[in-house]
């Protein structure tokens, strides 16, 4: 089977040490990305850990295809503790640093411990530097680029980097890369500011060696020449049907289709898109680099689920109002769906849906905790009671589009995932609208016979984080092409998915989640009995639990 090859590379950023450590079993195992980053966090994480605290760790990780120039494979995984969620989460960031990273020679890198100074730290082939940045204090993503360009010759692909939220422990605070692109989901951004790193940045030629099929080029050829709307609109092109069809979450999760859904869709966004944009060696290049020029708002993006959270949840119809909220993320290291949802609950809580000015002014109030954007920085989960409005989450983490009480098979999806009301976790949804073939869909009503399908949803999807291979690859990548590029059978690459669900799900287990934790806010039809039938699929206790003979190994809290 391929696998990520390498060393883990440990920065204690509070005694400035670094070791290194052969992770050859874990590699083989669990093949790179998220199913390494997974295995390392629950074997070397206190389960107890706040996160907060100097012991949380944060893992990044490449997989085999990173060592590859197929399309879809500029992508990478962070794992750690979630300051949102309060459960072991991975997120996920595409851009171009994944193959600088793995020029450094390193499988994983782990970054543990806290320093008193606010620090860069530079990981080489050569070594390690760690160096103080004062400077850089309460610094906006690009101009942490501009810093590194200007003092190291460092390209924005090289550095992964927080902003002013992550500085402020903003619970949904992203790591950003390429200054566009974010480890988005789950807070990870907080975990690096807990730690006072500003940035880390990766340069090398050491990227190991592995040999990938030559199928690889049959999927780059076909990635290069598709006329897939995708390759004009991202992921925006899914708009109008969703709204259609009535899953587009609006003002605030009250409503399921936006009237306004024409001014912030795929066709709006397209017309503002002046470029291609792209990932490491992606000739599908769905990015959507797009500009204003009334106003002078340039941005990547939004894609659709900053859409809902922007647009259509917050009651606003303008994209460039969408524009600007997805440049103000990014800027000072947001999630775009967390931040955008609390933001939608405080216009509902002020009766001010469709007021762009308050959106753009609340996102600068939460990156900063000033004023009420400290209660927002919070979370939906934690701050809804005082303003008012229903908790519209899952296990902390706040609702991403594709809505379940119209897709009832994605609802159960958001129920169950580990990392909480994610859509990506599954993708259910695909198979709902349906975004795939008739020999794939499913009834968007109802869950009979979902349960097991959703499993291997999920299986499915933590192959892909651990490849590491884009999850829009799905027309081009199937089951037997996965199955040939890792070189292992498809069934044991399911296996390893499973294992990696169940590692995450076990650590989980152990700080308190259970069954009650895999609840929605609203009612689908035979939800408990699909819940039973998914735990008993999975070999799991009815009480949404993993036995603890399924699992093995880890670090206790006083190792």
């Amino acid at each position: 089977m391929n696998h990520a090859v390498g060393p883990l590379l440990t920065l204690d950023v509070g005694a400035r040490e670094t070791q290194t450590a052969d992770i050859d079993d874990v590699l083989e195992s669990f093949v790179g990305g998220r199913g390494v980053g997974t295995k390392l966090a629950h074997d070397r994480i206190p389960f107890d850990v706040d996160p907060f605290d100097a012991e949380n760790s944060l893992f990044f990780t490449t997989g085999p295809m990173q060592m590859s120039q197929m399309s879809f494979t500029g992508r990478m995984s962070c794992t750690g503790v979630s300051p949102l969620t309060n459960g072991l989460l991975s997120s996920n960031a595409g851009g171009f640093m994944s193959r600088n990273f793995t020029g450094t020679g390193n499988s994983a890198v782990e970054v543990t411990g806290a320093s008193d100074e606010l620090l860069a730290i530079h990981v080489t082939d050569e070594g390690v530097e760690f160096e103080e940045v004062p400077e850089l204090e309460g610094a906006t993503t690009s101009e942490v680029s501009e810093y590194m360009e200007e003092t190291h010759g460092l390209g924005e692909d090289q550095v992964a980097c927080i902003g002013p939220a992550g500085e402020n422990l903003v619970r949904f605070a992203s790591i950003m890369t390429t200054e566009t692109r974010a480890f988005g989901r789950g807070g990870l951004g907080a975990v690096l500011g807990s730690k006072n790193v500003k940035a880390i940045t990766f340069d090398g030629d050491a990227t190991p060696d592995v040999t990938i099929p030559d199928v690889q080029m049959d999927v780059h050829r076909e990635a290069a020449t598709s006329d897939h709307i995708m390759r004009r609109q991202g992921t925006t092109s899914v708009t109008s049907y969703a709204n259609h069809v009535e899953a587009l979450p609006t003002r605030y999760f009250s409503e399921l289709s936006f009237e306004g859904a024409d001014g912030i869709g795929g066709d709006a966004v397209e017309e503002k898109k002046y470029k291609k944009g792209t990932c490491s060696s992606c000739a599908f290049a769905c990015k959507l680099p797009t500009k204003d020029e009334e106003s002078g708002i340039e941005t990547e993006g939004p894609e659709y689920e900053t859409v809902m959270a922007f647009g259509s949840n917050a009651g606003i119809d303008d994209v460039v109002d969408v524009m600007q909220s997805n440049e103000l993320c990014d800027e000072f290291g947001m999630d775009t769906i967390s931040c955008g949802d609390v933001v939608s609950a405080y216009l509902a809580s002020e009766d001010e849906f469709g007021n762009a000015d308050l959106v753009h002014e609340t996102v600068e109030k939460i990156a900063r905790r000033e004023g009420v954007g400290d209660t927002l920085a919070e979370g939906v989960a934690r701050c809804h009671e005082e303003l008012g409005v229903e908790n519209w989450s899952v296990k902390g983490m706040e609702f991403s589009a594709h809505d379940g009480r119209t897709l009832n098979g994605q609802g159960l999806a958001f129920a169950t995932a580990n990392r909480g009301a994610d859509h990506m976790y599954a993708e259910f949804y695909s198979l709902e609208y349906p975004l795939v073939g008739k020999d794939q869909a499913v009834p968007k009503e109802g869950l009979e016979g979902k349960p097991p399908k959703l499993v291997e949803k999920e299986n499915h999807s933590a192959v892909l984080d651990s490849g590491v291979v884009c999850k829009f690859s799905r027309d081009f990548v199937d089951d037997e092409t996965l199955g040939a590029l890792l070189d292992a059978d498809y069934d044991d690459l399911l296996d390893i998915g499973a294992r990696i669900v169940e590692l995450e799900r076990h650590f989980n287990n152990q700080r308190g989640f259970d069954r009650d934790d895999d609840r929605l806010p609203y009612d689908l039809p035979e939800f408990e009995a699909a819940l039973s039938e998914y735990y008993e699929t999975r070999g799991w206790n009815d009480d949404g639990t993993v036995p603890d003979s399924n699992v093995s190994g880890h670090a206790s809290a006083d190792d």
